[in-house]
């Protein structure tokens, strides 16, 4: 019986344990470039099996809050690639989240102050967060979006392509994993609640994962399917979120995703960050027959899962076969070894909520470690 504590092959990558960091936006990062207190915090945390990094734009189209990193900037390029050499030093693992917000975002942050774009022309009821000038954070509104025009979405698959390729050639990933959860552009082309396209990437089910699989294709080809994974979140209500009847949508996906060879499937189960048993349309969502739709299309990628897993809970999941990888949120923030505290049973840190976004090395850099 398979434990945390296991090495696994996932794709091209050897990971020494099956205990994940999950994606983390931290907003610490002016710039969009990952600096000094970003090598300390990732390199803290080289003991997870895998590192997924926060959410990393790849455009300047794509950022959606301030203070978060990008890859599109020699800059932010030559920041990450301080990253990764760090984990690499300390024999880690790390995969950079490839991000476009698509609404999610604010006027101030988009080039030349434009609007925001999305599948369509609805503004999400959500908050994104902001520099105030005497440099303290704040929540906002985010700003009404306009529709992207059919000829832009290929422009903007070439974005996800060369962002990968930057990221494994000049910054020194391992891999790349593209963000197609959470309410963001590829989930709100794939969501009937935000994608009221009549064309051909809205209506129907296919048409509306056209864009996700064009992203993967792109990147696939990019940086090969081995280095990459991909981000689901098949019920979440984050970001204004919404689908009348996601299985077969979702099915639809995993069975696509089942013929391209990805080195892993990253599943956030329920609520991200809520209720693991929330669920959208008229029944609960059922992830078993996710899975077995993705593997009975040939799918072979690690089954990763993520939301509200405990030690124990993570333990069953992995020991049972239900997935091969657990990703940690929360706990990685306040426990940089968290691996270790879990196998010793440590006691762990408790985060200080009031540090996630924003901020300098407290709440980010200075939990300890146990004795």
């Amino acid at each position: 019986m398979a434990t945390l504590f296991d090495p696994l092959r996932a794709g091209d990558l050897a990971l020494a344990n099956r205990i994940v960091m999950a994606p983390l936006t931290r907003n610490r990062s002016p710039n969009a470039v990952p600096g000094d207190l970003s090598v300390t915090y990732y390199g803290q945390r080289a003991t997870a099996g895998l590192i997924v990094t926060e959410a990393t734009a790849i455009s300047h189209q794509g950022q959606g809050y301030a203070d978060v990193p990008g890859l599109y900037g020699a800059d932010q390029l030559a920041g990450w690639k301080r990253v990764t050499d760090a984990v690499h030093k300390a024999g880690g693992k790390i995969v950079v989240q490839l991000w476009h917000v698509g609404r999610i975002s604010h006027n101030s942050l988009q080039p030349g102050g434009g609007k925001p774009v999305a599948p369509s022309a609805i503004r999400a009821k959500s908050k994104t967060f902001l520099v105030k000038p005497d440099g303290s954070g704040e929540f906002v509104e985010t700003s009404e979006p306009r529709a992207l025009d059919a000829a832009e979405i290929p422009g903007i698959v070439d974005d996800f392509r060369r962002a990968a390729k930057a990221a494994i050639e000049v910054a020194g990933f391992d891999g790349v994993e593209i963000h197609g959860a959470n309410g963001y552009l590829v989930d709100q082309f794939l969501r009937s609640g935000t994608n009221h396209r009549s064309d051909d990437y809205g209506g129907s089910i296919e048409n509306r994962a056209r864009f996700l699989f064009a992203v993967v294709d792109a990147v696939t080809d990019a940086v090969g399917a081995g280095r990459t994974g991909i981000r689901l979140s098949p019920v979440t209500p984050a970001n204004d979120a919404s689908d009348t009847d996601p299985q077969p949508l979702f099915n639809h996906v995993a069975a696509g995703l089942g013929s391209r060879g990805l080195a892993y499937i990253h599943i956030v189960e329920g609520a991200t960050g809520g209720a693991r048993d929330f669920s959208q349309g008229e029944k609960p969502f059922d992830y078993t027959e996710l899975k077995a739709t993705y593997r009975k299309a040939g799918g072979h990628g690690a089954w990763l899962v993520n939301n509200g897993y405990d030690k124990e809970l993570a333990e069953k999941a992995v020991g049972d076969g239900y997935a091969d990888l657990v990703a940690f949120g929360k706990l990685f923030i306040a426990n940089p070894d968290l691996v270790s505290r879990l196998k010793r049973n440590a006691g762990l840190n408790d985060p200080d909520k009031a540090t996630f976004y924003g901020g300098d090395a407290k709440g980010y850099t200075d939990y300890p470690t146990a004795a």
